[in-house]
């Protein structure tokens, strides 16, 4: 039961992933369009990254890897930053729209993140100890 709910929450985070990374592409080329103060360096670099996490999330998930909790984590963190910079555009339906699906986003995320332990798939095959006195 335990493995099902979490391949199931795995689904959901994946899905959650895959839509914000197309709602920031989509928003990255809607603030093209519009220029002026939508196409502020830090907040088009922050959409583009967010997106790019989102992807790299989604290949974690995917390969199962040993670092998709963390990197779930970190995901999480750069959908809310770029939740918080979308929702600064107030009066603009599709900067709230990017602002809420990164907010979901990173909602499952983080709770991927809480629960990746049980995932985790294959073993280390590395050495910790070599690894710290090397």
């Amino acid at each position: 039961m335990m493995m099902e709910s979490t391949l199931t929450a795995l689904e959901i985070c994946r899905q959650a992933c895959s839509d914000c990374y197309k709602i920031c592409i989509e928003t990255l080329n809607y603030c093209k369009n519009r220029g002026g103060k939508y196409i502020d360096i830090t907040m088009v670099s922050m959409m583009r990254d967010c997106a790019e996490m989102c992807m790299l999330c989604i290949n974690t998930i995917d390969d199962g890897s040993e670092f998709m909790g963390r990197i779930c984590e970190l995901c999480a963190e750069m959908c809310d930053r770029t939740a918080m910079i979308c929702e600064e555009f107030d009066n603009d339906a599709k900067m709230l729209e990017c602002a809420a699906i990164c907010r979901q986003c990173a909602q499952h995320c983080h709770q991927m993140g809480l629960q990746s332990a049980s995932y985790f798939r294959r073993a280390s095959l590395i050495d910790k100890e070599k690894l710290l006195y090397s």
